[in-house]
């Protein structure tokens, strides 16, 4: 066991892990080649899907508007964390005992910094949403520059989160602080990470619980006015499917993870997270799977720009089918919502 204020940078992997009471396979086993398949297809697919996320943004000049820089973010970082976890996968099982620890950092960093830049992203969304929902704008007309902020801050908390541990955030001075999951960090580096997340989907909950209402008190009052309620039931119906995808989509693919990182964060010993720690850390990474549908495919113009880069068909449009690409009061998942206020558009809020 270690004594009082000595560091233990010179030991192995497999020192941490016998430490955390981590079992550090020498063979391949069946859960071992299980995982690491199971990791490979979703990490290609993905880096397939958010690949085309970020082309169909790129070449699609419809999509040149600040709630589409956000999106195109959110695709970086999901193929950021299919790289991270494509990584892990060809540094786990038996590898892991070979890593130096400085290896060890660099496959924990690469994961740490891409999921924490996916769920901010998530958040950011959230807040610019509400932002353009409030101030009652175009998203066309929301200010770059406050986009760009968003990102580089979205980033700097990633990165920040991604590289404490390496540098001061770890339990090499102090093994009796290590985590169980992760035998080279810190309980409380865990427990924070766990309690960040279940904050960031907090205010998700609270950010579109108020968008929700306020479109749906804004659709009501029209809909006293003129003869509109089987649009306004459909709106609000529209409305309601996007906010319980996103929402729980976030719920199914994060709720487990957080649980067993703020178990073992908190020192629970009769909670067996090893068990399960694997399988939750790949449905968590299916999450930036699920991004790229939730987000970008359930909108029919991006599908669309999908199809046109998957068929590599460069035809020009004729009148007719411009007609077809004309703005539509409704475009699958975001819920586009037009609300006339004295004969003008007063909103065209997109979820």
């Amino acid at each position: 066991m270690a004594t009082m204020g000595r560091c233990y940078y010179n030991e192995t992997i497999g020192f941490f892990y016998n430490n955390s009471g981590k079992e550090l396979s020498s063979h391949w086993r069946p859960k071992d080649v299980v995982v690491v398949a199971l990791g490979l297809t979703v990490s290609v697919l993905v880096l397939l899907t958010n690949l085309l996320v970020i082309a169909a943004i790129a070449s699609n000049r419809r999509f040149h508007q600040p709630i589409y820089y956000l999106l195109g973010n959110l695709a970086a970082a999901d193929l950021f964390a299919g790289v991270a976890y494509l990584f892990l996968m060809f540094h786990t099982g038996p590898r892991t005992a070979r890593l130096s620890l400085e290896g060890w950092f660099v496959r924990q960093g690469l994961l740490d910094t891409s999921l924490t830049a996916s769920v901010a992203t998530l958040l950011a969304i959230a807040v610019e949403r509400h932002r353009s929902v409030m101030a009652v704008q175009l998203h066309s007309r929301l200010p770059r520059g406050r986009v760009v902020l968003l990102i580089v801050g979205v980033w700097v908390a990633a990165l920040g989160l991604g590289l404490l541990p390496a540098h001061s955030w770890h339990c090499l001075c102090a093994l009796d602080r290590c985590s169980r999951m992760a035998p080279l960090l810190s309980r409380s580096y865990l427990a924070v990470w766990a309690l960040s997340s279940l904050l960031v989907f907090l205010l998700m909950v609270a950010v579109y619980t108020r968008i929700f209402f306020y479109v749906r008190r804004r659709v009501q009052r029209m809909a006293e006015h003129v003869s509109c309620h089987p649009r306004y039931r459909e709106t609000t119906l529209s409305l309601v499917k996007t906010v319980v995808i996103i929402l729980g989509a976030f719920v199914v693919c994060w709720t487990p993870g957080q649980v067993v990182l703020l178990l073992d964060g908190l020192g629970c010993k009769s909670c067996n997270v090893l068990a399960v720690e694997k399988y939750f850390l790949l449905l968590a990474e299916a999450n930036s799977l699920v991004n790229a549908v939730v987000y970008s495919c359930r909108d029919a113009e991006m599908r669309r720009t999908f199809r046109r880069l998957l068929c590599c068909l460069c035809l020009r449009r004729s009148p007719h089918e411009s007609a077809r690409y004309a703005p539509s009061t409704r475009t699958g998942a975001s819920t586009r919502i037009m609300l006339p206020e004295n004969g003008h558009p007063l909103m065209d809020s997109t979820l």
